[in-house]
């Protein structure tokens, strides 16, 4: 389907609802918490949500998304024996080491390696200082308006800091990108690095993965100054829930009774298309054909939400297209931002007319060669 021609053919929109019943609101152990939907930016909970607080190694969402975001994610390097002298959490690097910005960032989601925090700082922009300038940018994108990120790794400054809002908004913007996804989603992860170059397996510090039904990451966090802090999410049934607590003593089933609340306001349903214009033809007995979703989703969607649907196609194809064949896709959105995407495929076929072309009589001198042909 090539952009330059792909055209809007239809829009339907419908409110959803359905009957539902939502729990009610638990009670949280943290200090700041947030629930909010990732794909939306619903905020569907929230207590001092925009109070500054130390952020601990959560801070590692934002140095790992930089390391996997540079261009030389998977150029070896010799660590930077100075970065990597650093205390608390390691990932086990010694001078000499030679790793990759992947490898280092496999060490601060599964382990919280401040050594793996510091040295990737080092190798993008050649000091502590430089890369904190760069995260900060970074934030500002995001959005993230209460935030100052100091270190690479989270160790306490009085001027590193952030609130659960901003940091729901790193998670959700810090899974948009596959590899960092692939890492914190899984329980444990293989890396190759070393001097020698081994294979080391790690496991992740985020019991969530195991323990909760769709946890897809994010990161946990601890200093004395700010406690117990944890990032997380959960993807069921295509909707993404990002929850966010800083300071709790109770922070694993902080999050667990906030998951449980937070989809309790979704219900099931499958989606509305409604009636999709047919696909005009060029060239065929057959002026239209039908076209169809390749697939009819299954949506969590809230109360009073507001499901538009549209249609991408061409204006029109030449013959022959066949049944099956992709011609366009289907996007579903919520207040403008899409929330699942399928493609659209040909429901049944239109053949190209076969033109007749009538053979033009023959001048004196082909004739001519033809009888000299017919003698041999």
């Amino acid at each position: 389907m090539k952009k330059c021609v792909a055209c809007l053919l239809a829009l339907s929109i419908f409110v959803f609802a359905l009957p539902f019943s939502a729990a009610a609101e638990p009670s949280v152990s943290a200090l700041a918490a947030v629930l909010i939907d990732a794909d939306t930016g619903a905020v569907l909970y929230a207590k001092n949500e925009n109070t500054r607080l130390a952020m601990a190694s959560t801070t590692k969402i934002m140095t790992a998304l930089l390391a996997l975001e540079s261009e030389k994610r998977n150029e070896q390097f010799v660590v930077d024996s100075n970065a990597i002298r650093v205390e608390g959490s390691s990932m086990g690097l010694i001078e000499g080491d030679v790793v990759s910005l992947d490898a280092l960032a496999v060490g601060m989601l599964m382990l919280s390696g401040n050594d793996a925090a510091n040295a990737a700082a080092i190798k993008i922009s050649g000091s502590i200082e430089s890369f904190a300038k760069k995260m900060n940018e970074r934030a500002a994108l995001i959005g993230m308006k209460n935030t100052s990120f100091v270190t690479p790794s989270g160790l306490d400054n009085e001027n590193h800091y952030s609130t659960a809002y901003d940091m729901a908004l790193l998670g959700a913007e810090a899974i948009k990108n596959a590899r960092f996804l692939q890492i914190c989603s899984k329980p444990k992860y293989t890396v190759s690095f070393g001097k020698e170059k081994s294979r080391r397996t790690f496991y992740n510090h985020n019991r969530l993965v195991k323990e909760v039904e769709g946890c897809i990451g994010i990161k946990t966090g601890f200093t004395k100054k700010a406690g117990r802090c944890l990032v997380s999410a959960v993807r069921r049934e295509g909707r993404t829930l990002v929850c966010v607590t800083l300071k709790a003593p109770s922070d694993w089933q902080d999050h667990k009774n906030l998951y449980s609340y937070g989809f309790s306001l979704y219900t099931k349903s499958d989606a509305d298309i409604g009636k999709i214009a047919p696909l005009k033809i060029v060239n065929s007995e057959k002026t239209e054909i039908a076209v169809a979703p390749f697939e009819t989703p299954s949506l969590y969607l809230r109360r009073g939400e507001k499901l538009e649907t549209q249609v991408f196609m061409r204006p029109f194809e030449y013959a022959p297209v066949y049944s099956g064949q992709i011609v366009g896709r289907l996007v579903f959105e919520i207040d403008g931002k899409a929330i699942f995407e399928t493609e659209l495929v040909a429901s049944e076929s239109a053949h190209a007319k076969k033109e007749m072309i009538e053979p033009r009589p023959l001048n004196i001198f082909e004739k001519f060669v033809q009888f000299i042909k017919s003698l041999f």
